[in-house]
């Protein structure tokens, strides 16, 4: 198609929903504006029609990953990346969509997206709703100028959207910029962006190429790829209209497929007193597990046989069980006044006497009091923070003041 809709839907269903008709033959805009909230699309049906549509995801939901992940065949890398990443994020893999990207790096060979299911689910019946059918779907930030030595910046909606290499960039709000902007600049003094927005909150030692100011979805229509990548993959890949001859014959499957049922109804029932034997036999078992060990979030019965025995790796690893129960007994009062941070795993240096905690908090302010509340009793080193989403992660290195007492 000559022509492209392209919506930009947002992480809330409050937010402004941005929309753009874009000639790809011409390059040139047709049409563009905002919708109040996500449940005005319908105000789009009738522009979708006899149009390519493009959906840009914002990036602040959705994650880019560029794995390495050691296997033989390109189905076995998918089937294990959500395993690899497991511990680094805070949701439970099996309530994230993962979408798969076909290329390879020296630095990897599995880029993925993901992003809740829920939310997935979500913006797709609000185009369904709307009698609108998403031919592609695309996070934002590989929407942006190809990354290949200068960051590429935009402003949109008080956020800030930043494509930093080929499958590598997020989507802030612009009060953030300035603490993640110290952040990367710790990491890597030698920063160049171009930007097609003005940029608050300036470091003296960041090369800022400013070009002519872009709409965004301007910017975003001339460096579309979508024969690269979408996440219309596995379960919300595009359905294809079926002919009459299939539909036909998916009727009398239909009807004897219910005859079966029929047939066996019987079974089907004692195989339902089964499985509820079996859930029953599982919330025991989570039950028990939690109860060994309380500081477990989530149990996963597919996997509690492989936690129990990093959880006894665990253990095994402290090399002086006295101390570090000490050390947990005094760093409890800690944890009680900051609830919103919740550790994710331990580890104990029995050598140095240190505890090295992964945690998870609401937001930077909740480390920042954990820290505090730890100052008068502890040496406390914190790592780099980063900002999921809801949720912020880090790495916390805790040791006990010589004499300190909690």
């Amino acid at each position: 198609m000559a022509e492209q809709l392209i919506i930009r839907l947002a992480s809330q269903d409050t937010d402004k929903v941005h929309w753009l008709v874009w000639s790809k033959s011409e390059e040139h805009i047709i049409a563009s504006g905002e919708l109040a909230t996500i449940s005005h699309l319908s105000e789009l049906s009738t522009k979708a029609a006899h149009r390519e549509v493009v959906v840009i995801l914002p990036s602040s939901d959705v994650t880019l990953k560029l794995l390495n992940v050691p296997a033989k065949s390109k189905k076995a890398v998918q089937l294990a990346a959500p395993f690899v990443i497991e511990d680094d994020v805070a949701q439970d893999v099996d309530s994230l969509f993962f979408a798969y990207a076909n290329f390879s790096t020296a630095e990897g060979n599995c880029p993925l997206a993901f992003v809740e299911k829920y939310k997935m689910t979500h913006w797709l019946a609000q185009l369904a709703t709307a009698s609108i059918q998403a031919d592609f779907v695309i996070p934002e930030v590989l929407a942006m100028p190809p990354a290949d030595e200068r960051w590429q910046m935009i402003a949109i909606d008080n956020q800030v959207i930043i494509r930093k290499g080929q499958w590598q960039g997020c989507t802030l709000d612009e009060s953030l910029w300035p603490h993640m902007l110290g952040i990367w600049l710790n990491a890597d003094d030698d920063i160049a962006i171009d930007a097609f927005s003005p940029i608050a909150h300036q470091a003296d030692n960041i090369d800022i190429n400013y070009l002519p100011e872009e709409l965004p979805l301007a910017l975003m229509a001339q460096h579309l790829d979508t024969r690269s990548f979408t996440m219309l993959q596995g379960e919300y890949a595009a359905k294809k209209e079926r002919s009459s001859l299939a539909k036909t014959w998916g009727l009398v499957a239909g009807i004897a497929l219910l005859a079966l049922v029929l047939n066996i109804a019987g079974k089907a029932i004692t195989l339902m007193q089964l499985n509820s034997q079996i859930a029953a036999v599982e919330t025991k078992v989570i039950e028990r597990y939690k109860h060994a060990f309380p500081q477990t979030q989530r149990v996963r019965i597919a996997t509690v046989k492989s936690q129990l025995r990093r959880q006894l790796s665990t253990i095994q690893g402290v090399d002086n069980n006295g101390d570090f129960l000490a050390l947990l007994m005094k760093l409890q009062p800690v944890f009680a006044q900051v609830p919103t941070l919740k550790p994710e795993n331990l580890r104990y240096d029995g050598k140095r006497k240190e505890l090295r905690m992964q945690a998870t908090a609401k937001g930077y302010q909740d480390f920042e009091k954990f820290n505090t509340a730890l100052t008068p009793n502890f040496t406390v080193s914190q790592g780099a923070l980063n900002n999921q989403g809801t949720t912020v992660t880090g790495a916390i290195s805790i040791k006990a003041k010589s004499g300190g007492n909690s």
